[in-house]
C-alpha cells in the first residue's frame, strides 16, 4: 500500500500515544511525538517506510495550523503588540543567536561558522507547538498569547534572510544585495496577496456559497490557504508563511468564522502527522551515547531562551504574568530549524555531529515544551510573593460599592450591560488591549491588566467593591483571582465562570459564592423555554 500503509500506521500510533498522554495528564502532542519515536526508522517494531514523503505531508499540517491561526486573528488584533514584535523580535533573535554561538564555540568546541548556524536555529521558536499548546488551553485570545504570536511571525519571517546569509558566511561578497532582493520580492508578493485576498477572494467565496454547497466551500477555503502557500514557496518564501498570510487576509472577511470551523478537523489530523514526523527524527542511540552533553545543552537552551524572551517582553511594558508566559512559552526550538539544519548539512556548512546535536535538541525541546510552559503561572506566582518589585502601585479607582467585572468577552459584555441598565457602577478589568480600547471608546471605567495581580486589584478598588464577577474562560486565572480577592476582602461576593462541572465544585470550595458554567446554564434556559412555550 506504500504511503497509505504508513499513513494508517501513523494515525493508529498517534491515537495510542495521545490516549496514553491523556492518561498521565500530558498534552496530546507529547504523545504524538512519542508515537513517532516508536514508528520511526531508529527503533524496533512497526516502522514507517516512506519517511521523506511523510515529512512532506507534515508540512501541510504546519501550513493548515498557521492558516487557521490567521483566520482566528486579524491585523487589528496584532496592532497592540506590533512594537514588541517588530522591535523586540529582531533583538531577541540577534541576542539568542549571538549568546548561543559564543557558548557553542567556547564550551562545546564547535567551529565559529557552525556555531552561528546553531545559534540561528536556537533563536527560532516553534509556531506549531506554541499554537497547539495555546489552543489546547483555550487561551489564544489573551494578551500574552498575542505577544507570542507576534514574535513567532517575526521569527518565521527571519528565516528568509537567514537562508540567504548563513550559506554566505564563508564568502560575504554581495550578501547585502542578495538579502535586499529577497526582502523586496517578499514585500511585493505579500502586498499582491493582500490585494487579491481583500478584493477577489470574497467575491469568489460569495459565488461558491450562492450554489449552496458546504463541501465546495470547504474545498475553496483549503485551496485558498494551500494555494497561496504554494505560491509563496514558488517565489522562495515559506509555504507555511503564505498560508498564514492567506488566513489573516480572510479573517477580515465575513467568511472567517465558518471557514475556521470547517478547517479545524482537517488541521488537527495533519497536525498529528507533523508531530509524529518530528518524533521519527529522534535517534535513541545517539542520545544514549551523548546523554550528558544533550541534557546540559537542552537545559541551557530552555533557560537562555526563557530569560531573553521574558526580559524582552518586560522591557516593552508587559507586566504581571506575561513575561513568564511568553518566556517559557517560547523557550523551545522551532520546526523551521529543521529547514536551516538541512540547508546547512547539504551545503557542507554543518558537520554531521553538529547536525545530530541540533536535531536532537530541537525534538526534545519541542516535546518537553508543553510541560515547561505549564510552570509559567506557578513560577510567576512564587516570584510575585517572594520578590518585592520596585515602583509605585497603579492609580486606584475612586469607585465604591461598585461591581468589578474581569473580562470583557461575550459573558463579560452581557454582565456589564445588565449592571449598567440596573444603575450599578462598574469597573471592568481587561487584559486584552483591543477590548480595553473598546471600553474606553464607550466611556466605561476600565483598567488594562491581569485581575490576578494585587496591583490591578488595588487599582480596581476591589477592597471597596460589592462584588467581583470573573468571566474569563481560563481556569487558572479564575482560581488565582479568587484566592487574591479573598485576601483583599473577606466578605466580597464572588461570581466566577467555571469551565466544566468538576470546576464548579472546585471554585465553590475555593470561596466563590457562585460558579456558573455558561454552556450548561444556557442549555437549561433553552430547555425551560421549550417546556413552557
Amino acid at each position: 500500500m506504500g504511503i497509505a500503509a504508513d499513513f494508517v500506521l501513523i494515525i493508529l500510533a498517534g491515537l495510542i500515544g495521545g490516549m496514553l498522554a491523556r492518561l498521565v495528564r500530558l498534552p496530546l502532542l507529547v504523545g504524538y511525538v512519542a508515537a513517532g519515536v516508536i514508528v520511526g526508522p531508529h527503533t524496533a517494531g512497526p516502522t514507517v517506510v516512506q519517511v521523506r514523503d511523510i515529512e512532506l505531508l507534515a508540512e501541510i499540517g504546519v501550513a493548515l495550523l498557521l492558516f487557521s491561526l490567521g483566520l482566528e486573528i486579524s491585523f487589528r488584533d496584532l496592532g497592540p503588540v506590533k512594537k514588541v514584535a517588530l522591535i523586540g523580535g529582531p533583538i531577541q533573535i540577534v541576542v539568542i543567536c549571538g549568546l548561543t554561538a559564543v557558548a557553542a564555540n567556547r564550551l562545546l568546541g564547535i567551529a565559529v561558522t557552525e556555531s552561528i548556524w546553531l545559534g540561528a536555529m536556537v533563536s527560532l521558536s516553534s509556531t506549531m507547538v506554541v499554537l497547539k499548546t495555546l489552543s489546547a488551553a483555550g487561551v489564544t485570545a489573551t494578551l500574552a498569547s498575542r505577544v507570542m504570536v507576534g514574535l513567532l511571525v517575526v521569527q518565521d519571517l527571519a528565516v528568509i534572510p537567514m537562508l540567504t546569509i548563513l550559506p554566505q558566511l564563508n564568502d560575504l561578497d554581495g550578501v547585502v544585495l542578495k538579502v535586499g532582493k529577497a526582502i523586496g520580492v517578499a514585500a511585493v508578493f505579500l502586498a499582491g496577496v493582500y490585494f487579491v485576498g481583500t478584493r477577489v477572494l470574497p467575491l469568489l467565496l460569495k459565488r461558491v456559497l450562492s450554489w449552496g454547497s458546504r463541501e465546495l466551500f470547504l474545498v475553496s477555503v483549503v485551496a485558498v490557504g494551500m494555494g497561496v502557500g504554494y505560491a509563496t514557496h514558488a517565489v522562495g518564501l515559506s509555504f507555511a508563511l503564505g498560508a498564514f498570510v492567506a488566513g489573516i487576509v480572510l479573517s477580515e472577511s465575513e467568511f472567517s468564522h465558518q471557514a475556521l470551523s470547517d478547517v479545524v478537523p482537517l488541521r488537527d489530523v495533519f497536525g498529528l502527522l507533523f508531530f509524529v514526523s518530528v518524533g521519527m527524527l529522534f535517534e535513541p542511540a545517539y542520545v544514549v551515547s551523548n546523554i550528558g552533553q544533550i541534557v546540559v545543552v537542552v537545559l541551557l537552551i530552555f533557560v537562555l531562551k526563557a530569560v531573553v524572551m521574558g526580559f524582552s517582553t518586560r522591557a516593552f511594558g508587559y507586566v504581571n504574568m506575561a513575561p513568564w508566559i511568553v518566556g517559557l512559552g517560547l523557550s523551545q526550538i522551532g520546526e523551521f530549524s529543521f529547514v536551516l539544519a538541512r540547508a546547512g548539512l547539504s551545503s557542507g556548512a554543518l558537520s554531521k555531529p553538529t547536525y545530530d546535536l541540533a536535531l536532537t535538541c530541537t525534538v526534545l525541546t519541542m516535546a518537553l515544551s508543553p510541560v515547561v510552559s505549564s510552570f509559567a503561572v506557578p513560577l510567576g506566582r512564587i516570584f510575585r510573593r517572594k520578590v518585592v518589585v520596585a515602583g509605585g502601585q497603579a492609580e486606584q479607582s475612586e469607585a465604591e460599592g461598585h461591581v468589578v467585572v474581569a473580562g470583557y468577552g461575550r459573558s463579560g459584555r452581557g454582565a456589564v450591560e445588565s449592571l449598567l441598565e440596573a444603575g450599578i457602577a462598574v469597573v471592568v478589568v481587561e487584559s486584552d488591549y483591543v477590548l480595553y480600547a473598546d471600553l474606553a471608546d464607550i466611556g466605561v471605567e476600565s483598567i488594562w491588566g491581569d485581575i490576578t495581580s494585587p496591583e490591578i486589584q488595588h487599582a480596581a478598588n476591589v477592597g471597596k467593591a460589592r462584588a467581583l464577577i470573573l468571566t474569563m474562560p481560563n481556569a487558572v486565572t479564575v482560581e488565582m483571582a479568587i484566592e487574591r480577592a479573598r485576601n483583599v476582602k473577606r466578605g466580597l461576593k464572588i461570581v466566577a465562570r467555571a469551565v466544566n462541572e468538576p470546576h464548579v465544585t472546585k471554585l465553590m470550595e475555593m470561596g466563590a459564592d457562585a460558579a456558573i458554567q455558561p454552556e450548561r446554564e444556557g442549555g437549561v434556559a433553552m430547555a425551560q423555554i421549550a417546556l413552557t412555550s
